[in-house]
């Protein structure tokens, strides 16, 4: 596979941001994050001209921008406070929730089986749904949105599941494995944030995991589909 050397590169920014945001420098955390995320854009768009799918390719990388979007407007809710931390908040996960309908269009297509993906999805989200909010305390319009983007996420995972079940191949492996990668870090990155009690570990394993599954997610161009 090509440019791999982007993926340490990224990790490594990404581990800067960490360390500058455990310092209590949140403006400046905000405009490293931005950067690591720029690079798994950047292997995105890269990966995206050696697809087979140009079609495939242009929707997975409109959904690696928008991630990049959001990564940097939820940081803001440590920079800002009151109204607009949570104004942020909430259109960082609106802008995720855009990312995620990129890749479900991208991937759906491909899926054998999409009723039986989204149907399966809406079980799983509705499970995972309250075995959440039996852990955490959050305002009401953050477990709205959260309804609706832990919706999208699962209903993703599966759509891509079904397309891995139907075409056992490198590039569906590769693409759920940064699926799953990002739905672990979403509901980590949920319950640390609205639990009971905040934890650095948790912090690190958030955003590690989710660098990873968007570093696969763009990766996963490269390989035929």
């Amino acid at each position: 596979m090509s440019y791999l050397y982007l993926c340490p590169i990224c990790l490594v920014i990404a581990a800067v941001f960490i360390a500058i945001e455990k310092m209590g420098m949140y403006l400046v955390a905000d405009v490293i994050k931005g950067v690591a995320s720029a690079f798994f854009v950047a292997l995105g768009i890269l990966s995206a001209l050696m697809c087979n799918d140009p079609d495939h390719a242009r929707m997975v990388v409109v959904g690696l921008v928008l991630g990049m979007v959001a990564d940097v407007l939820l940081n803001l809710r440590y920079v800002y406070e009151g109204s607009k931390a949570k104004i942020a908040f909430l259109t960082g996960i609106l802008v995720f929730l855009g990312g995620h309908v990129c890749y479900i269009i991208a991937c759906l297509r491909f899926c054998a089986w999409p009723v039986v993906a989204t149907v399966l999805g809406v079980a799983l989200a509705a499970a995972l749904l309250w075995w959440i909010f039996a852990h955490v305390e959050a305002q009401v319009a953050f477990k709205v949105f959260g309804v609706f983007y832990i919706g999208a996420i699962t209903v993703l995972n599966c759509v891509v599941l079904m397309a891995l079940i139907a075409d056992p191949s490198q590039h569906w492996l590769m693409f759920f494995a940064g699926t799953l990668l990002f739905l672990v870090s979403d509901v980590i990155l949920i319950l640390n944030t609205f639990g009971p009690r905040q934890s650095f570990v948790m912090r690190v394993s958030n955003l590690m995991l989710y660098y990873v599954g968007q570093l696969l997610i763009a990766l996963c161009l490269q390989l035929p589909l």
